[in-house]
């Protein structure tokens, strides 16, 4: 059963919760970068959360709204990346006790990245879903004594503490013509549409994933679930099924568009030549995107999310110079 979607109440109540952990991320336009774009790009630096990721935002929300003893009794979630680390972030926060399932064969770095922060990784299932199902095996939810299960995109908490880092950009720039915003979970743009609908309803929000992981894309455009392999190297992106309650919120969105791996490549190195910025290829999407929209956009005030910058060593080899 699906949960009821976050209100903006509940994202309010998350910035309250978030604030004494979490500062604001900066958002900076670059010059060059608006000459390259034609149009005024802000980057919204969620790459500079202390766990790389806009994710823990999610995390601190949910680990913080806990009573003592269900902390007490831990979380138990799945996750090959930033969602896993930004729960084990948020569990050694508060003191509760965190195991991450992973599926076979999990990046060496990133499940180093989950043990430093105090978690317990198991290793289970050849895909996320199984991964996911043994997770609930282990938290038994819905049993009020046992560890909580934590969804990388079902639960409210999570989106409602996403929704803190578009309260700070419109804050800051009311006046955008648009977000450009990656979709993986879809997390990041369900709070996006949540936000922007109540304190910037003329900013169209425009969600991006990869042409070679378009699960999230077609289960949007024909309205029906859908599952579509994952090809794109794109760690933050490779999302092979929907998640229920981003998709009924996404509803809201403007527009959803597809771009190839090797547009975002050229916009990570685009980031990182004129943005000073290193952004994983899920981070560096949303300029691919408002790339290829150079036309429509030109003049136009435009954010684009950085949501993280944990690059994997392949990534950081292709953007080295050759030669």
């Amino acid at each position: 059963m699906t949960a009821n979607p976050p209100s903006m109440t509940d994202v309010l109540r998350a910035a309250r919760q978030i604030a004494p952990h979490l500062p604001p991320t900066p958002s900076w336009s670059y010059p060059v970068l608006d000459a390259r774009l034609g149009a005024e790009t802000i980057v919204k630096h969620e790459n500079v959360q202390p766990t790389g990721a806009f994710k823990v935002r999610g995390g601190i929300n949910l680990l913080a709204g806990l009573p003592a003893d269900r902390r007490a009794a831990g979380v138990v979630t799945y996750s090959t990346g930033n969602h896993a680390q930004s729960i084990a972030y948020a569990a050694r926060m508060f003191g509760a006790p965190c195991t991450v399932v992973m599926p076979e064969n999990p990046n060496p770095a990133k499940v180093a990245a989950v043990r430093a922060l105090g978690a317990t990784v198991e290793i289970k299932g050849g895909t996320v879903g199984e991964a996911g199902e043994y997770a609930a095996q282990l938290a038994a939810h819905g049993d009020e004594e046992g560890p909580r299960l934590v969804s990388p995109a079902e639960d409210p908490e999570i989106i409602a503490g996403v929704g803190t880092l578009y309260l700070e950009l419109f804050a800051r720039h009311p006046e955008l013509d648009a977000v450009f915003v990656p979709v993986g979970s879809g997390t990041g743009a369900a709070a996006a549409c949540l936000v922007a609908a109540a304190v910037a309803p003329r900013c169209r929000v425009i969600a991006v994933q990869s042409e070679l992981a378009p699960a999230a894309y077609e289960t949007w455009r024909t309205g029906e679930p859908v599952r579509r392999p994952v090809r794109t190297a794109a760690d933050g992106l490779a999302t092979g099924a929907p998640f229920a309650l981003p998709q009924r919120i996404m509803r809201g969105l403007h527009d959803f568009m597809l771009v190839g791996d090797d547009d975002i490549y050229r916009a990570q190195r685009l980031l990182l030549a004129e943005g000073h910025t290193l952004a994983e290829m899920a981070g560096a999407a949303p300029l691919a995107a408002l790339a290829a929209r150079r036309e429509e956009f030109a003049g136009a005030r435009v954010a684009v999310i950085c949501t993280g910058g944990n690059a994997a060593p392949a990534e950081l080899a292709r953007l080295l110079p050759e030669d």
